[in-house]
């Protein structure tokens, strides 16, 4: 007993003298009731926030830190629900697949997550790969390498010679068949057959590909790709195994028959109509714009031989709607969540996003609120991330200004933390 009450003594007085961080904010965002706070103390012990404190709080043991960011507006950390960690924009994009190995896929990725940490989000959702992304988000939660917090979709789902099919644009004898294993589906029970593969691969979400892409090889960039009855099924499985499904959409109909499945997230949904706008509100869906990837892409567009010419008719015609397709989904309140598509420009300018929203019409709060807030709760991490408060994860970060009134600024993250950890 004698050597028990010792250990108890000596596990209470170490465990007293544990480090906390005192972070002395000039301003915070504070995401939950869309206010900017002034002169608060944000006292971090190990990963969790366990108080906020009016005024500068001065620290309470030797062992504590003290972080001054009195000149600085403090954020939670971003939440990016539309990402492909495993790589990135390049004139070599479509010939990469065939020189890099999995290893080499790898390195780069490791390098992209870090990036993306440094520019200020603490989490991302990846919405297709080739399975590296599953290893990436064990090693980041492990620890061995430094990176967002990742809910991947492993390998997006689509239909033969949809834009999801990897043999798109090989040669005959390259092609082959893939089928439900490689995310390649025809009938309902591939459907089923594709999400149990994902799940089995170690999937967190699914991704499908309603319609047509922009930058896949194949002519039609928007036509419908999956019957009703094949979303209906994904849908209805993914759920059965605890997977919400984000639909990668930019034509009408396509976006209809996934909606209607009850998918969480339409991805792009550049063509828009009322009438679909109607029906997302009316199902709840939310919309994910990416509206960096078609402001990189149309850019990139004027440059000749950097995309395949079969891809730049796609992107005239879509480049050609956005504006008035935003403009009408902002007039009819369809709920937004915040997604980038980054790697389809480069990683780690995210935040330029939030810039692009603002020229759209939405205000600075609403769109940092949607890439806090409103994707935590998504992520059904509504009680873990997305808000500075107590019992919140410490998902932290800082800018030189205030974001209400320069949106700007969130492109030059000054400060990092995660989990507690001090990253930048």
């Amino acid at each position: 007993m004698k050597q028990l009450l010792t250990i108890l003594s000596l596990f209470v007085f170490f465990g007293s003298m544990a480090q906390d961080t005192y972070l002395h904010c000039g301003k915070i965002i504070d995401t939950k009731s869309g206010k900017v706070r002034s002169n608060k103390t944000i006292v971090v012990s190990g990963k969790i926030i366990i108080r906020i404190d009016d005024g500068f709080s001065t620290p309470s043991k030797e062992t504590d830190v003290l972080i001054d960011l009195k000149s600085k507006t403090v954020l939670p950390g971003l939440i990016d629900m539309h990402v492909h960690i495993e790589g990135e924009t390049s004139p070599t994009r479509y010939l990469d697949k065939f020189t890099q190995n999995q290893a080499d896929v790898a390195y780069k990725a490791a390098e992209i997550a870090n990036r993306t940490l440094m520019a200020g989000f603490t989490t991302v959702r990846d919405l297709g790969g080739s399975g590296v992304n599953v290893a990436l988000r064990d090693a980041i939660a492990k620890g061995l390498v430094s990176g967002p917090r990742i809910f991947t979709a492993e390998k997006a789902i689509g239909t033969t010679g949809g834009h999801a099919d990897p043999t798109n644009g090989m040669r005959k004898g390259l092609m082959g068949d893939p089928g439900p294993e490689k995310g390649v589906i025809n009938s309902p029970a591939d459907a089923r057959k594709a999400v149990r593969q994902r799940y089995k691969n170690g999937a967190d979400c699914i991704k499908i590909t309603a319609t047509g892409g922009v930058l896949s090889v194949s002519k039609n960039g928007h036509n419908p790709q999956f019957t009703q009855e094949e979303a209906n099924e994904i849908v209805k499985t993914a759920k059965e195994y605890g997977m919400h499904v984000a639909a990668h959409a930019h034509g009408i109909e396509g976006m209809k028959r996934a909606i209607k499945a009850g998918v969480l997230t339409i991805e792009h949904g550049s063509l828009m109509d009322q009438e679909t706008a109607a029906l997302m509100k009316q199902y709840g869906t939310y919309l994910v714009p990416t509206l960096s990837a078609g402001r990189y892409v149309a850019e990139k567009a004027k440059i000749k031989g950097y995309y395949p010419e079969i891809i730049i008719p796609k992107i005239h015609k879509i480049d050609g709607e956005l504006r008035q397709t935003f403009a009408m989904v902002l007039k009819e309140g369809v709920n937004i969540a915040f997604g980038t598509d980054a790697g389809v420009f480069p990683h780690g300018e995210n935040a330029k996003e939030l810039g692009y929203m603002v020229e759209t019409g939405w205000s600075e709060m609403f769109s940092l609120q949607s890439a806090t807030i409103t994707n935590a709760k998504l992520l059904d991490m509504e009680n873990e991330l997305g808000q500075i408060d107590t019992g919140f994860l410490a998902d932290l970060i800082a800018v030189d200004a205030d974001p209400t009134q320069d949106i700007k600024t969130m492109e030059n993250v000054v400060f990092v933390m995660k989990e507690g950890v001090v990253y930048e």
